[in-house]
């Protein structure tokens, strides 16, 4: 790990309360880890504000099997995207439904307008676009 710098925060105790409880609930050891992995998840979110900044992201949709020719136009949309596009996993949720997460890499403007074409196609049903970056 790097070298770590000691610092001090003023917190009111309920709020305080409040964030030890959310820490336990998620599991964490300690204030400092948790605290870090919120200035992580802040910074990765202003990168993303930035439309030219290289991303990660990850797309997961649930989508119908059985819709005409659904699955045919959500692997064109991909290949059409092949440079943004790493890979996609398939799972067959059920008889009617399949989950896809597509595993992406470019400029965030890039990545949500990919995001939300295959989103908005027709049959799919959900769509969640997870921001990361390596950078951070």
């Amino acid at each position: 790990m790097s070298e770590l710098t000691r610092t001090t925060l003023a917190i009111g105790r309920k709020l305080l309360g409040d964030f030890d409880r959310w820490m336990a609930h998620k599991g964490y050891g300690n204030r400092s880890e948790a605290v870090r992995d919120l200035i992580r998840s802040a910074l990765v979110a202003a990168e993303w504000e930035n439309p030219i900044a290289r991303v990660l992201a990850t797309l997961s949709i649930i989508y119908e099997h059985e819709r005409r020719e659904l699955a045919q136009q959500l692997t064109e949309l991909q290949h059409a995207q092949h440079h943004a596009i790493l890979c996609s996993q398939h799972v067959h949720l059920d008889h009617q439904n399949c989950l896809e997460v597509i595993i992406m890499q470019g400029t965030a403007r890039q990545l949500r307008r990919i995001s939300d074409a295959i989103s908005a196609t027709k049959g799919v049903k959900a769509g969640k676009l997870a921001l990361l970056s390596w950078k951070i």
